[in-house]
Formats: structure tokens, sequence, C-alpha cells
């Protein structure tokens, strides 16, 4: 998901505690880019509109709430990147609309994702017409994720139920809080022996 040249320049403007500045230092180092880092201050979108071109910025993290504020605004800033993630919150259908709309070059991905799993858990690429919400898409490689009942038996297609991710990015529980670990982070009947997966509520 993160090769073939959308990340060789990633923006880091993340606060180093917020786990999406795990994506925007790794992704790129690791696959042989580099990481731009943002002036201090809050990101806004004329902020952008000098900073990507200038840095050449080809991916970036938005948070759901800072892209809907840059598609109200100027959604044109982002037309220099060639993939913009966003998340944290639920996307609005019109802010991805409108980025598309005036980013034709530009690939929308909605990230979803718990701190527990690591950043991002699922993601979706957003093709074709945006529809009335945005799918939070198809697990990662080396992660699962189940929409399950009670019973932690599989719903049908259309059935509600509670979402659960395990795989390799799962954290191991909270620090020093083995209550709630043993709430959220249950024996995975789906996994191999002896892992967990975690109830994402």
């Amino acid at each position: 998901r993160f090769t073939g040249g959308a990340h060789e320049r990633v923006l880091l403007h993340s606060p180093h505690t917020f786990d999406a500045a795990t994506y925007e230092t790794w992704v790129p180092l690791l696959n042989g880019g580099t990481v731009v880092v943002a002036p201090p201050g809050p990101v806004t979108p004329d902020l952008l509109k000098r900073l990507l071109p200038a840095t050449r910025v080809t991916g970036l993290w938005l948070t759901a709430e800072l892209l809907r504020t840059v598609a109200e605004i100027a959604p044109e800033v982002l037309g220099t990147v060639r993939e913009v993630w966003a998340g944290g919150d639920v996307l609005a259908p019109g802010a991805v609309r409108r980025v598309r709309e005036h980013c034709p070059g530009t690939r929308v991905v909605n990230g979803y994702g718990p701190t527990e799993t690591t950043v991002f858990a699922t993601a979706h690429r957003v093709t074709g017409d945006v529809g009335a919400s945005v799918p939070i898409g198809r697990p990662l490689d080396h992660t699962r994720a189940h929409v399950l009942d009670r019973l932690l038996r599989p719903v049908p297609a259309g059935t509600a139920g509670e979402l659960y991710v395990a795989g390799t990015g799962l954290a191991h529980g909270y620090l020093n809080r083995p209550g709630r670990t043993a709430e959220r982070f249950v024996a995975d009947p789906y996994g191999p022996p002896g892992t967990r997966m975690y109830r994402t509520g």
C-alpha cells in the first residue's frame, strides 16, 4: 500500500505523541524516501499551499477534520500531492468529492485504525463516485478484521456487529492496566493459537 512513489516524500506535521507520526516518519524512511518536516505551528490550508509544492511532498496524512477544512477552503492545495491519507474520524463524503473534483491526479485514501492497532488497520482508496459514506476498506497486510456478534461469531453481511482487529500491528495491551487490557484485548479464535484481537467498541 505504501509503494509506487506516492510516499517518496511524506510531510511530518503530527506531534511525536500522535500515532500518525509513525506513518509520517517510518513509511518514507523504510521505503528509501524522505521525511519533510513541517515548520512549527498549526497546519492550515495556507501553509499547505506554500509548503507542499515547495518541498515536493508526494504523500501526507490529514485528520478527517483537517481534510474537511482544506476541502471547504482551498481543495486545490492538494493538487501537487499523489496520495492523501485521512482518518481519525468519519470522512465527510462531500470533502472527498471536492478534493477529487479539484485534484483529479490526487488519490484519497480512508485510513482507519485505532491507536491500539498501530496507526492503520484498514484502508480504502476512493475510486469512482463517492456515495453517502466512505468505506473504511479492507485490512492492510498482516492484519485481520472481523465483524462479530456478542459470542464472537461472524455476522452476515449487512448485519450490525462489533469490529475486532488482529495482526502483527496489534499492541500487547495498556501499560499498567491489566483489567482494561483483558476487556479490550481478547483471545482470537480465528488466528494462530495464543493470539489476541482488539475490540474496537
